[in-house]
């Protein structure tokens, strides 16, 4: 597995947020965020939105926390990242 996810920093709908993200494809992503509960709802694209009150549970579950520039250097060397005009 292959899953990384930032720090909650993000501010939305009154909640921080952290990006949970693949460095080897969204079909990973998107069963790992089956896995824990997290609806499709919640993919932005090429991460999914996690808010703060989860991050301890997702890092539990084995995702390997990082920072913010990393997980982008990590989604644009796998070619997986999407620019927000385009997602």
């Amino acid at each position: 597995m292959s899953l990384f996810i930032d720090q909650p920093y993000w501010p939305g709908h009154g909640r921080l947020w952290a990006h949970l993200i693949s460095d080897s494809s969204f079909e990973e992503l998107h069963q790992f965020a089956g896995s824990i509960g997290i609806p499709r709802r919640g993919f932005d694209g090429d991460h999914y939105d996690i808010p703060a009150d989860r991050w301890s549970m997702v890092v539990d579950r084995g995702v390997t926390p990082t920072d913010s520039k990393d997980v982008v250097r990590r989604l644009r060397a796998a070619g997986l990242r999407r620019p927000k005009h385009l997602r």
